[in-house]
């Protein structure tokens, strides 16, 4: 009896994925790429202004 529940408990246990090294690769890259778009904020400094274009949506009477 005991061996049908050591059976079933080795089938029921979930099997142990190992880690991906691409899925580490992918995180280290965005928060480096966040790393480096923050720097370049920084480095602008508070005085730098980019200002958007305005775009004008008038209607115009036929």
């Amino acid at each position: 009896m005991t061996d049908g529940i050591n059976k079933a408990r080795i089938l029921l246990t979930p099997p142990v994925k190992s880690e991906n090294p691409w899925a580490l690769l992918g995180a280290a890259s965005l928060a480096a790429m966040a790393a480096v778009l923050m720097a370049g904020i920084v480095v602008l400094g508070p005085g730098v202004r980019i200002d958007e274009a305005v775009v004008s949506v008038e209607q115009t009477p036929y």
